[in-house]
């Protein structure tokens, strides 16, 4: 039998990204499988770590789950790695974590998909030697991750920045927002499925379409909530609507317009404190890898201490 691997899943809304990687975190092989209904899902999930595990003459010696939320990330509670209440249809009370423990057998831990890919970037990427870092994606809804030398801000519950709300662009006060709870919170008005709802595709939109500017300022409004707040030294970006490569500048120049002078801003400060995802696509997914790395130390811590 080779060396055991770990397992690492980024639960999204859109897709559960899975991956097996070796002790030091590379990754070995990874897949997507969309998010569909619940059972499905997550034994689609199951069947393919199996096959890898068959595949690689191994077994999985830990698995991560960075998913999307709300989700209870309390190891000492009773309802821990289960969703809450959540819009995403079918999903509310679903235990990822009763799920993939029975059925892959392999200790799981659970956090979320932006405290995932912020310790991806602070291990990998752009928050690597900071103090103080956030991570924000901008996907299916939005989230974000708060940590201070080392330590996430909110445990052991989690930030809900995605709902907080926000000084409405004058060009789009005739839209209601598509978040269930709040309407026009940050994430009914900001996240890919509102601006795919307001504009269609965002890979069909030409560069200067207005609603790449509406979307840049209410994303400066959540950094500059981040900066007045917590002081953070770096406001990483990541998630789907991300890739359009034109809206960080966007994005930091209307940060620069909105602080005002405040705190002596200028735009090259901006650009070095408000960047893109250096991990990209698969910031949450080793950040699920990390997760499933505790796992495996939790475990051998366990098997010394019997």
């Amino acid at each position: 039998m080779a060396k055991p691997i770990l397992g690492g899943i980024d639960a999204g809304g859109t897709a559960f990204k899975c991956a097996v990687a070796d002790s030091a975190g590379h990754i070995l092989q990874k897949t997507s499988i969309p998010t569909g209904a619940p059972e499905a899902t997550l034994a689609a999930c199951v069947a393919w770590f199996r096959a890898q595990c068959k595949a690689q003459k191994s077994e999985l010696a830990g698995l991560g789950i960075a998913s999307f939320g709300p989700v209870d990330i309390d190891p000492g509670s009773k309802s821990y790695g289960t969703i809450l209440a959540t819009p995403k249809e079918g999903w509310s009370n679903i235990s990822l974590y009763d799920y993939f423990a029975h059925a892959l057998n392999v200790p799981v831990v659970i956090d979320t998909d932006v405290n995932g890919a912020l310790a991806a970037e602070a291990k990998w990427g752009g928050a690597i030697g900071a103090h103080s870092a956030a991570y924000v994606t901008i996907g299916t809804g939005i989230g974000a991750g708060f940590m201070v030398d080392g330590s996430f801000i909110g445990k052991p519950t989690h930030p809900e920045f995605g709902h907080i709300f926000l000084q409405r662009h004058k060009e789009d006060e005739g839209f209601s927002g598509i978040c269930a709870f709040h309407g026009d919170c940050l994430e009914g008005l900001a996240s890919a499925s509102a601006f795919a709802k307001r504009y269609g595709n965002p890979e069909e939109l030409p560069d200067n379409h207005k609603g790449w500017h509406i979307e840049a300022f209410y994303l400066a409004q959540a950094c500059l909530a981040i900066t007045m707040s917590f002081r953070m030294e770096k406001i990483i970006l990541g998630g789907g609507l991300m890739q359009a490569p034109h809206l960080l500048g966007l994005v930091q120049e209307n940060y620069v317009r909105l602080i005002n002078g405040y705190l002596d801003m200028t735009l090259e400060k901006a650009r070095r404190l408000i960047i893109a995802a250096q991990l990209g696509s698969e910031a949450g997914l080793k950040g699920g890898i990390l997760l499933g790395l505790t796992g495996q130390d939790q475990q051998k811590g366990k098997s010394h201490a019997g």
